[in-house]
């Protein structure tokens, strides 16, 4: 028996059917997110590991059904996907890597597939030793399988399963929804007054079907704890729970400022709180391994190198500020850089602050070959100073990459020598 829990083991296979596609049972599947789908779906016809990664409650599980059934749709047979997911009760006697092995036998008696099995394993992490299935049967050329993975923490992939699958995997990170997503999910015009209101609530899925403002903080507060509690105090043995709370909204609240960890221990200490260096750097590491917050690091624009110190973070959603520590010094600029930020990472950029003689560029974004400058600034027009303050350290770069200003101003500036003026829904560069 695989489950004490139940009456035998043929009630697994019909129990775990409602989240399947075998005989015809469509899962829900929500909003479909193409950006995402069709991206990872790019990706697929080989014997890679597809690793999603992301923050919980970001739609990782929608984007793994949504693959499956565009599988289904290209002519995969039904019998050929499985799906399984740890947060379901249905899958929460899957303990070890044993009990996985023993589901997927028993899903291969009793369903027959043929040819390619397609594997989604969500929330993988929970099972002790998932690593030795995944890198078993990703390898298995006798009964070819792709593998699809998800997990919300960074440290899915480290340790011995990269050592085994150096080389074997391509990596997906999920972010909240963008702009166009939520533009078209609410059937809303693109525009600046949609994106201003887009600004003001955030990007979590969920967020756009709740109805009343006690209910959304409710939501996000408690989104915030899950994520505090399982995947970093209990993961990481935290003994303060309260300081990394704060630490949290600290950077929260300090979002696209730069500043070092000394700056935050000082900060602490300042209160009368004890603590350190060593603690609030680990407690900023586990934050970011949880998908919670983003480190920009500094980027020498002249050298082409990464500076070590200071740095900036970023929040994984809005919906962090505006529904827990609104009130705090924060300015709409300082909501739509943090946007901007999250849309370069969204396209696959590895995101930096730049660094020249004289001079800060908000973002450097890379990707392959490919290198984007880009300045932020809430609005230009009225103000002199202020356009030529955001214009210089663009002008200033010599290279010929593309530079570009992001405003939400109501008018669109001229191209200035090379440097172009986008809103931020135009920010889709490919």
């Amino acid at each position: 028996m695989l489950f004490l829990f139940f009456k035998s083991e043929s009630d697994m296979i019909e129990k775990i059917g409602k989240y399947n596609f075998w005989n015809d049972n469509i899962p829900e599947l929500g909003y479909v997110r193409a950006e995402c789908t069709n991206k990872i779906y790019a990706s697929t016809g080989n014997n890679l590991v597809k690793v999603l990664v992301g923050q919980r409650r970001a739609g990782k599980s929608f984007v793994l059904r949504q693959l499956a059934k565009q599988l289904l749709d290209s002519g995969v047979p039904a019998q050929n996907i499985l799906y399984i997911n740890t947060e379901y009760l249905e899958f929460c006697g899957l303990k070890t890597v044993d009990d996985l092995q023993s589901l997927y036998q028993e899903y291969r008696e009793k369903l027959q597939p043929q040819g390619k099995i397609y594997l989604f394993l969500d929330e993988i992490q929970q099972i002790k030793d998932w690593e030795r299935f995944v890198n078993s049967h990703s390898q298995d050329f006798v009964e070819p399988k792709e593998i699809f993975i998800s997990g919300s923490n960074s440290d899915l992939l480290s340790g011995e399963l990269a050592t085994l699958l150096s080389g074997r995997y391509v990596e997906f990170e999920i972010l909240p929804f963008s702009f166009h997503e939520y533009a078209d999910m609410q059937h809303l015009e693109v525009n600046r007054e949609n994106y201003i209101h887009f600004l003001q609530i955030g990007m979590l899925p969920e967020l756009f079907h709740l109805q009343t403002e006690e209910v959304k903080i409710n939501y996000v507060s408690a989104i915030k704890d899950t994520v505090m509690l399982r995947d970093i105090v209990h993961r990481y043995k935290v003994k303060d729970s309260l300081l990394l709370d704060d630490l949290f909204r600290y950077i929260v609240n300090n979002a696209g400022r730069l500043f070092s960890i000394s700056n935050i221990v000082n900060y602490f200490k300042s209160l009368g709180r004890k603590t350190n260096y060593e603690t609030l750097s680990s407690y900023i590491s586990y934050l970011c391994k949880a998908f919670l917050i983003h480190r920009a690091e500094r980027y020498n624009i002249a050298g082409k190198e990464i500076i070590s110190g200071n740095c900036k973070y970023y929040s994984n959603d809005l919906a962090y500020y505006n529904y827990l520590y609104r009130g705090f010094s924060y300015g709409f600029g300082s909501l739509l850089e943090n946007a901007v930020y999250l849309e370069l990472r969204r396209q696959g950029w590895q995101v930096y602050v730049g660094v020249q003689a004289h001079s800060e560029v908000d973002f450097v974004a890379i990707r392959g070959d490919q290198k984007l400058y880009v300045q932020v600034c809430w609005q230009m027009a009225g103000d002199e100073n202020t356009a030529q303050r955001e214009y210089a350290p663009l002008l200033n770069i010599k290279d010929q990459y593309r530079k570009v200003i992001v405003s939400l101003d109501e008018i669109r500036f001229p191209n200035n020598n090379g440097v172009e003026h986008l809103f931020p829904w135009e920010l889709t560069l490919k």
